[in-house]
């Protein structure tokens, strides 16, 4: 069971994430739990070490020590809660990352988790204990605590079922997947299947229902996933859900499953590039050393002879050092010009039976020209199709793209 920031956001919220562990375990259940920071925790925490909190004016961010300072959040979290428990007289313990151990890798704020051992987990759920893990937080071979980046908690729940060979339920504040952000579309419809497949495309596109990392390993080592809401008490009927499951478990496929966005993009554009081969790769291999995420690309030709330019958009995190990094190989590669802009959206629709339906591309692209949005970037796998936008268009061409698709009468 995960149980994300808005689930423990407080000790009356912490209380009934305890009655349904209680319920679980009373219907003769093992139970692990992984538990995220308190809502706004961790943006508290982010604040003090990279200067815009007003107690940490001068300091310099440090990778490894960031991690020490905002994995403490999960820290605080699973105490309470294995506390909460033994108030309740259910035998309870916290488990820390390092103490796992949930091994990881030494990308500081973006570490990766290698293996973990299942022996301590499964020796105290076998005696009887829920176990209470801070998610989020990992340790690297040399002794040092790595986070997994936002939205770690949904990866550290996944890999600790795979570990121990049973399924997860993530409860949220939501009671699904939705075929797009019902804050946007009023009319959204709660999905009670979607293939890992979809879910990684929606998660990966600015779905913020599940981290992407958590869906490859769901898809990779088989656990069977379920959202649920948290906002419910013991014996009340919560609803099915949403399960994430493998493709073949889904009977009738959707041509057309969801609309994702995301306003964490911003478009780098490069021009009087040299048109001839390894200037991508040059371009692309520094970014891809400084552990940039490049996501779409497009390169069309130029009006000078033997020129090009390339445009592609990488996190709004990223954008400043991503700029600082291909003026670095300009010398190199002999660019005239780089310039960036963040205010831009990436709009996507998603659905495994595009593989076998014809038209998908054309009725998002008139959706969109109906409306008046213009296209500034294309991108396109077996099962989504994205578009880069004007930031301020984007609850105009969500809402579009749903009704284009039907997805309001599901």
């Amino acid at each position: 069971m995960k149980f994300g920031g808005t689930s423990v956001a407080d000790l009356e919220r912490i209380r009934r994430v305890a009655r349904l562990v209680s319920a679980e375990r009373d219907a003769g259940h093992q139970v692990a739990v992984v538990v995220s920071a308190m809502a706004g925790k961790t943006n508290e925490l982010v604040a003090w070490t990279d200067g815009s909190g007003a107690a940490a004016q001068g300091l310099t961010p440090s990778d490894d020590e960031y991690d020490v300072v905002v994995a403490s959040g999960e820290q605080v979290t699973a105490g309470l809660l294995a506390m909460t428990l033994r108030n309740m007289g259910v035998p309870a313990r916290s488990w820390l990352g390092w103490q796992i151990p949930i091994i990881a890798d030494d990308a500081h704020g973006r570490a990766r988790i290698d293996d973990i051992p299942p022996e301590k987990l499964g020796a105290s759920m076998d005696a009887g204990e829920v176990a209470v893990i801070a998610g989020f937080q990992g340790v690297t071979r040399d002794g040092r605590i790595a986070t997994l980046g936002r939205g770690g908690s949904d990866t550290s729940a996944v890999a600790i079922a795979a570990a121990l060979g049973c399924g997860c339920d993530i409860y949220t504040d939501v009671d699904g997947v939705y075929t797009t952000d019902p804050r946007i579309e009023s009319r959204a419809r709660k999905l009670a299947k979607v293939s890992y497949e979809e879910m990684l495309e929606m998660a990966s596109l600015g779905a913020k229902v599940l981290q992407t990392r958590s869906v490859e390993l769901a898809m990779a080592y088989h656990v069977p996933v379920r959202v649920l809401s948290s906002f419910v008490e013991p014996g009340e009927a919560p609803g099915q859900g949403t399960i994430v499951c493998d493709e073949e478990e889904i009977v009738e496929k959707r041509i057309v499953s969801g609309v994702a966005y995301s306003r964490d993009e911003a478009k780098i554009s490069l021009f009087g590039l040299p048109d001839h081969p390894g200037v991508s790769s040059t371009i692309f291999g520094a970014l891809a050393d400084a552990n940039v995420n490049v996501d779409m690309i497009v390169q069309s030709k130029a009006r000078t002879a033997d020129t090009a330019n390339m445009e592609f958009t990488v996190g709004k995190r990223d954008a400043a050092r991503a700029v600082e990094i291909v003026r670095s190989v300009q010398p190199d590669v002999g660019f005239e010009d780089v310039q960036v802009n963040d205010d831009v959206a990436k709009v996507s629709v998603i659905g495994v039976g595009m593989r076998s339906h014809t038209g998908v591309a054309k009725s998002m692209f008139q959706a969109l020209a109906d409306k008046g949005v213009n296209i500034q970037v294309i991108s396109t796998s077996e099962i989504k199709i994205s578009v880069l936008i004007d930031a301020a268009y984007t609850e105009l061409a969500v809402r579009a793209l749903h009704a284009a698709y039907g997805l309001d009468q599901l």
